[in-house]
């Protein structure tokens, strides 16, 4: 495991001596481990350079994880009947400590590319779906993020520890996330927390769409519907509100 958390979305290829460096690991013991994990697809050496990559074999179980997820299995009607209500793209994400994952989406009919729907990884302090997941973590969670770094991607992401703070108690208050174009430019989005069984929130919902059709007017209209579905997937998967 010190070598696979190794590897990220930006350090996706790296040498035997960064993977040494980074994992703390003796070089010959990463070394002889690399060749292991090697062995059964953990790991994959690029034969020009020499350098790691994550394999194959861990994507294949990735996906079997995801197949076995009750999340998906429950959630995945609300999802169809929320895009289509809503006319958007609606996603479904869950919250990895760091990042918020998007594990299911849906298209309207009339705008489906295609059926291929990867996992995709996004920050959490600038997306809807990850604000709606971080709003409601321990305040240790949201310092780590925090001390990771703040990223801009956009004019409007929220870059400085305090308004992130401050807006993640906003979210809060209101029980509902907003991307204003944040991390993607032209696209905004409406988003709510999902609570698994013991009241914890570990994924969320979201109406995504380009920003000329996701007007303010349009947002505080899908506003409900968002949290109603995410209130029926939550108590779907076992949730019991305490009145």
């Amino acid at each position: 495991m010190g070598i696979l958390e190794c590897f990220s979305t930006v350090s996706r290829h790296l040498s035997l001596a960064q993977i040494a460096t980074t994992s703390g690991l003796p070089r010959p013991t990463a070394h002889r481990m690399l060749a292991a994990m090697k062995q059964i697809g953990f790991v994959e050496q690029d034969v020009r350079t020499g350098s790691y990559g994550l394999g194959l074999r861990l994507f294949e179980l990735g996906n079997i994880a995801l197949a076995n997820m009750d999340i998906l299995r429950e959630a995945k009607p609300f999802i169809d009947r929320l895009c289509k209500l809503s006319g958007e793209s609606s996603h479904l994400g869950v919250f990895n400590g760091f990042e918020v994952v998007v594990v299911e989406r849906e298209e309207p009919a009339d705008r489906q590319i295609s059926s291929i729907r990867p996992s995709e990884a996004s920050p959490a302090y600038c997306t809807g779906v990850g604000k709606a997941l971080l709003a409601f973590q321990r305040p240790e969670v949201v310092e780590q993020v925090i001390a990771a770094g703040l990223k801009v991607y956009t004019t409007t992401t929220i870059a400085t520890a305090e308004a992130l703070r401050k807006e993640l108690g906003a979210i809060r208050k209101r029980g509902y996330a907003i991307d204003n174009s944040e991390h993607q430019v032209w696209v905004r989005c409406v988003a709510a927390p999902i609570r698994n069984s013991s009241g914890h929130v570990f994924a969320s919902v979201s109406v995504t769409g380009p920003a000329d059709r996701m007007t303010d007017g349009k947002i505080d209209s899908l506003a409900p519907l968002v949290v109603q579905t995410a209130d029926s997937i939550s108590r779907q998967i076992g949730y019991e509100r305490e009145d």
